[in-house]
């Protein structure tokens, strides 16, 4: 099989700002690991931008989204409803625990989970008891909700946080996509008992690696502030644990560089939305191909730019005629439910789910430099 260069990058990092500033900093000072004041500063500069009581960041996505499920109470053998269309660190995170996924399907205005397809399982599948959710078929506790916002387009979010109240399921938002994505002009991953962010390096803003949980309760965030440190007792020079703990610090390095390219999250997502006009323009008169938007009542981060083809045959048409022509494009993630990990868990059949998979590419999506 040949191999063409490409000529347009799927996705690059973009740096403009104080980036190497404070990376000199931290190593003019020594502090490069996980104490140093860009650490804190990155956490409050994302309490200000999104408007949430706590932010706590972390080593990367997945781990926040460990810890997240952690914090609600997830044990080994609950369930966990979430989708099948999405990126698989959201699954790798609930199986850390020992959780079984659930997949409902995506709304075909945002490509996310489905209040109206989850509120329909539940119908049928779902009893209360007490406090906590149950599913009648396998028993196992129904304990959260993990909804990700697709290429950075929000979930209908007041519906979901209706249904998850109703059936008493912790909400867990998988914002990782989602930095400077709101709806009804509120951030996404503030809805949710716990947001999850990542800063992995093909995403709105990088720290290299990394992630963020944000919180609505204040006391929570410090909770989990405290077990992502080890659950270290602090004193001057004891070494004193009282939980068990993990070892998902930022180090001040890392965070250095967030805060510098959060400082430019307001002209990157600029160029960003200018970009997906472009692009919506350039297809609005292209035959047999859609550009996908933003969902109404939301404002969308256009992480990740997506058309929409006709069938499979056109998509493979596509993904070849682009790439042999050095334009770095690629389909949609491998569903989630068709993994060998995950073949066996239960869905409600995936209808819209499978129709994505079969249509959607994602085109270059870069800031233009």
């Amino acid at each position: 099989m040949s191999y063409t260069e490409p000529k347009v990058w799927f996705r690059f990092m973009f740096f403009r700002g104080n980036e190497k500033k404070y990376l000199n900093e931290c190593i003019d000072t020594t502090f490069v690991s996980s104490v140093g004041k860009f650490v804190d500063r990155f956490e409050e500069m994302m309490i200000e931008y999104t408007g949430t009581q706590k932010a706590v960041v972390c080593v990367n996505g997945t781990n926040a989204l460990h810890m997240a499920m952690l914090l609600v109470g997830v044990e080994r053998e609950d369930e966990v409803i979430t989708q099948a269309l999405t990126f698989i660190a959201t699954c790798n995170a609930i199986s850390y625990i020992g959780a079984h996924p659930v997949f409902i399907d995506v709304d075909k205005d945002t490509m996310g989970l489905s209040p109206d397809a989850m509120e329909a399982w539940l119908k049928e599948n779902a009893e209360i008891k007490g406090e906590s959710c149950y599913n009648r078929r396998t028993g196992r506790r129904i304990k959260a909700c993990v909804p990700m916002h697709t290429f950075g387009h929000p979930v209908h979010l007041d519906k979901l946080v209706e249904v998850c109240n109703r059936y008493h399921i912790e909400l867990i938002e998988d914002a990782a996509e989602s930095l400077g994505s709101f709806y009804k002009g509120k951030h996404t991953g503030t809805f949710g008992k716990i947001g999850a962010i990542s800063f992995n390096g093909n995403k709105t803003i990088t720290t290299g690696g990394g992630g963020m949980l944000l919180f609505q309760d204040e006391t929570l965030g410090k909770f989990a502030k405290h077990l992502t440190t080890q659950a270290k007792v602090p004193h001057r020079w004891e070494f004193v644990h009282d939980h068990i703990g993990y070892n998902y610090r930022m180090p001040n390095i890392n965070a250095a560089l967030g805060c510098a390219q959060l400082e430019e999250i307001d002209h990157i997502l600029a160029n960003k939305r200018e970009t997906a006009e472009k692009y919506k323009q350039f297809f609005s008169d292209k035959e047999n191909i859609h550009f996908f938007t933003e969902p109404e009542g939301s404002k969308s981060n256009y992480w990740l730019n997506a058309v929409l083809l006709n069938d499979k045959e056109e998509q493979l048409k596509f993904l070849e005629y682009t790439n042999d022509h050095a334009v770095m494009t690629r389909p949609i993630w491998e569903l989630m439910n068709r993994l060998p990990m995950f073949k066996d868990c239960e869905t409600d059949g995936l209808q819209n789910t499978v129709w994505f998979a079969d249509r959607v590419v994602n085109i270059p999506s870069s800031v233009r430099i």
